[in-house]
C-alpha cells in the first residue's frame, strides 16, 4: 500500500506540513513519510528551521548574558541583541511561508546550503 493510500494526503500536502510547526513536522514526516519529495522537503524544515532555533537561543543567551551582567549602562549591546534577533525572525517567517508554498505548488526549491545537507540526509539527490 503507498504513503498516499495510507495517509490520505497529497504529496504537495504532505511537503507543505513538513514546515507547518518548522522542524518538529519535519522530524515527523521524515521519519514517516518514505516518498522522496516529500523527505527532501521535511529534512530541509529541519535543518533551516533547527538551525534558526539554535541561533536564536544562542544569540538569546548571548546578549541576555551580556546585557545582565553590564547592567543598564551598556544598551548598545542590548538593542544590537534585539536587532539581531528581530532581524532572525522575521528571516525565519518569510522562510517558512516560501517554502510552504514552494512545497505545495510542487516545485522542488532547495536552498543553497541547508538544500544540499537535506539532499544528504535523505540519500536522494533532487
Amino acid at each position: 500500500m503507498s504513503d498516499y493510500q495510507r495517509s490520505g494526503l497529497s504529496e504537495n500536502l504532505a511537503a507543505l506540513l513538513s514546515y507547518v510547526f518548522g522542524w518538529i513536522t519535519g522530524l515527523i514526516f521524515l521519519l514517516l513519510d518514505k516518498r522522496p519529495y516529500v523527505r527532501f522537503h521535511a529534512a530541509q524544515s529541519i535543518v533551516v528551521f533547527l538551525g534558526l532555533h539554535i541561533l536564536r537561543a544562542v544569540l538569546a543567551a548571548i546578549f541576555g548574558m551580556e546585557w545582565w551582567f553590564g547592567g543598564f549602562g551598556n544598551w548598545g549591546v542590548f538593542t544590537l541583541g534585539a536587532l539581531l534577533l528581530n532581524f532572525l525572525s522575521l528571516l525565519s517567517l518569510v522562510l517558512w511561508v516560501v517554502l510552504m508554498v514552494k512545497a505545495f505548488q510542487g516545485v522542488r526549491f532547495k536552498l543553497p546550503l541547508a538544500g544540499d545537507i537535506a539532499e544528504s540526509l535523505t540519500g536522494r539527490h533532487i
